[in-house]
């Protein structure tokens, strides 16, 4: 009895940190996403990665909400809605939102990429000069997700029994089917081979373009002297420690991942482990990027700033 107390007392804290972090994550969020619409909204012109930065803040608010309800005890006690209906339109959502946060990530690093190249090289022609290639990129994203992960409408179902063989656990209350993930389970795993390869490519441009830079202004400003950096290179260092932190969360997800695979048995405490680790990536990205890119709030400031003028001028 002591034992099952001291666990079900470390499954409480450790869902409790998880509710803790996934208000931090979309609170932050939030605060990303209406910044950049505050931006837009105030007629100025949006830099290429602003769709980008939005569209991710959008997505892991989503993806924490969904999260949280996966990890939640009142949704399941609701009867009016069929188990079944509440783990596959949930557990979709989860796998959708994962793959967009992945998707976009992608796109925000090679637009950047994209970004920076100087103006002699073969990628500069691949420039963005209009916000249409990106709101394509994320449409295309969302329709090639929502294609890839619709297995889970099919292989999703409520555990009818914690104990019953054959089944992939999600939680306590959902699990797989995984005699109809054949295919499906082979196009998400090429997806994110494609992306993190892509995002890897990117990465180490970048980095060379700023060793580079970093090089030149060395030799032109002495070693003793800290050149001032441009807002494209704070954005770059940014989504680089993005990155990074993607990497770092994306290793431990699916090992955690494999780990539950594997396992015969429903393990809460593990599964709760995995939740907070995989929103870990929704909940710090808003917080890396609100730090380091300070070129949004100051446009956002500077709006502000311009209208409470004009209404002081007005009240004059």
């Amino acid at each position: 009895m002591p034992m099952k107390m001291d666990r079900d007392s470390r499954l409480r804290a450790t869902r409790s940190a998880f509710y803790l972090q996934a208000g931090v994550g979309i609170s932050a969020n939030t605060c990303l996403l209406c910044l950049h619409l505050a931006a837009l909204l105030g007629g100025h012109k949006p830099r290429p990665i602003a769709l980008p930065m939005a569209h991710l803040s959008l997505t892991h608010i989503v993806l924490l909400l969904t999260v949280a309800l996966l990890v939640s005890t009142d949704i399941w006690e609701v009867q009016d809605i069929p188990g079944d209906v509440k783990c596959k339109v949930l557990v979709f959502l989860h796998k959708a939102m994962r793959g967009l946060s992945l998707g976009t990530t992608c796109v925000l690093s090679v637009l950047q990429a994209l970004t920076i190249s100087p103006s002699g090289s073969s990628l500069a022609n691949f420039k963005v000069k209009s916000a249409n290639p990106i709101l394509g990129a994320c449409l295309f994203l969302w329709v090639f997700t929502m294609a890839i992960t619709s297995d889970q409408l099919l292989c999703t179902v409520a555990t009818p029994n914690a104990t019953q063989p054959g089944l992939l656990f999600v939680n306590s209350h959902c699990s797989f089917l995984p005699r109809y993930r054949g295919i499906f389970l082979l196009l998400v795993t090429l997806r994110d081979i494609f992306f993190v390869g892509l995002m890897a490519v990117s990465s180490g441009y970048m980095v060379t373009l700023l060793h580079r830079h970093q090089q030149r202004c060395l030799s032109l400003h002495g070693s003793r002297m800290s050149p001032q950096t441009s807002p494209e290179h704070r954005a770059t260092h940014s989504i680089l420690q993005l990155l990074g932190c993607f990497a770092a969360l994306y290793c431990a997800d699916s090992a955690l991942s494999l780990l539950i695979s594997r396992m015969r048995r429903n393990d809460p405490m593990l599964g709760s482990i995995h939740n907070t680790v995989a929103s870990g990536y929704g909940t710090l990205s808003p917080l890396v990027l609100l730090r380091v890119d300070t070129q949004i709030l100051n446009i956002v400031g500077a709006q502000w700033r311009n209208k409470a003028q004009i209404l002081t001028r007005q009240c004059i």
